[in-house]
């Protein structure tokens, strides 16, 4: 796999021990138990794979890169690269400025924009009609490129059913960048349409039906169709692609849900028609795939508590967020500075959308189990940032310098 630059300040001793011997005893990624990592008082249960993913290195390789390059040139970003605020604070220090918000709204007019100047592009891709308002301005980004490589082939699967008569369902947040880009593109060669989870799937499936009348359809999913979107005739056919950061058990229970409902909704005399119904398995993200299930497989060890590190904005660390609450308590923090005292947590409540203050937050046995994960859009160095921390709450701690030599050695 083609390996990235990244700024060293990204980089952490002790997880890049851990991950190393955990590639090299695992070489087929078929293990999912997490790393324990012994400081006496406390023990910390590091999951299988986490922080940053292919696609956020190629794009952090290439906007420093670009920085390095091009002393004294006007550079900007769509919008924000990924969804970490180290990360983009650090870019912006550099003199990066960014164009638009993560929901869309305009920061700097793009009128204000001259031919020549740099536009990178983020991790999530953009638009088509944001792409020709840049070329028409004669903005070329395609050497400053950083969409990942697995939304582009997302894109790439909606063409090719789209091209096969199929509608694009996507399964995403509407609001979300990648899911905007994405309908962009599926929406340019044929009928597409956004839904958001498994509830939305279930409200869509009187329509495939032809159970509910075009009028309710267009009221449920208001502003979330393509252009000239014809419930009667478009949900004859359909194939289900993803956001690439939600859930992937969702997604998958979404497209076998959908394509129960039509291929029953089709029976011609030897059973069911799944020629309705495009398969579109191969476009779930590996990275995707392997957080959620390394974190599957870390709630299997006994724990007290759960953190997930990451940016509030992050979509794949929310849901690595909603699977550890399932089982226990969870909190998602964006760095160690929200690990206020031993006492007191400041962490973020996806519900409510804002941060709340925890007390008692490390209270159990001892020694204390705490599972950890991040997105995949966290730096490892802030990861071992939050190791610090919470070991340095525990009076007799190992140092963590030991456990990277204790890692490094081991055979």
């Amino acid at each position: 796999m083609k390996s990235f630059q990244i700024p060293p300040i990204y980089r952490s001793p002790l997880i890049s021990a851990v991950k190393e011997k955990r590639r090299m005893m695992d070489k087929m990624k078929k293990d999912f138990t997490p790393a324990r990592l012994d400081f006496g008082p406390l023990q910390i249960y590091l999951a299988r794979h986490f922080g940053f993913c292919y696609g956020v290195e190629n794009a952090i390789d290439i906007a420093f890169r670009t920085v390095e390059e091009n002393p004294g040139k006007n550079i900007f970003l769509l919008s924000e690269m990924i969804h970490n605020p180290q990360v983009n604070l650090d870019l912006e220090n550099l003199g990066v400025r960014f164009l638009q918000s993560t929901t869309g709204k305009q920061l700097i007019p793009f009128d204000d924009l001259r031919g020549g100047e740099i536009v990178i592009t983020p991790a999530f891709g953009t638009s088509l009609e944001i792409d020709a308002v840049l070329k028409a301005k004669g903005i070329h980004t395609e050497q400053y490129n950083t969409t990942c490589p697995f939304v582009e082939k997302v894109w790439n699967r909606s063409g090719q059913i789209a091209e096969k008569d199929f509608t694009v369902i996507i399964h995403g947040k509407p609001g979300h960048e990648e899911t905007r880009a994405t309908f962009s593109r599926a929406a340019s060669g044929g009928p597409a349409l956004v839904i958001r989870n498994m509830d939305e799937a279930i409200l869509l499936s009187p329509f495939i039906r032809h159970e509910k009348t075009p009028a309710e359809f267009f009221t449920i999913f208001n502003d979330r169709f393509s252009k000239g979107f014809d419930p009667l005739h478009d949900l004859e056919r359909i194939g289900v692609v993803n956001q690439t950061t939600m859930l992937a058990s969702e997604t998958q229970g979404i497209a076998d849900f959908l394509k129960q409902v039509i291929t029953q909704q089709h029976v011609p005399a030897g059973g069911p028609d799944t020629s309705v119904f495009a398969d579109t398995r191969d476009t779930l993200c590996y990275a995707t795939n392997d957080n959620q299930s390394a974190v599957i497989g870390m709630l299997e060890a006994p724990a007290d508590l759960a953190l997930v590190v990451g940016g509030y904005n992050s979509s794949n660390t929310s849901h690595l967020v909603e699977l550890c609450e399932q089982q226990l308590p969870a909190y998602f923090i964006s760095s160690e500075e929200k690990l206020l005292s031993k006492n007191e947590i400041l962490h973020y409540d996806l519900p409510r959308q804002e941060e709340i203050l925890k007390r008692g937050y490390l209270r159990g046995p001892d020694p204390l189990k705490v599972l950890l994960t991040s997105g995949a859009s966290c730096p490892d160095a802030i990861v071992e940032s939050v190791i610090c921390r919470l070991a340095g709450f525990f009076e007799g701690s190992r140092p963590v310098e030991t456990l990277v030599k204790q890692w490094t050695s081991m055979k």
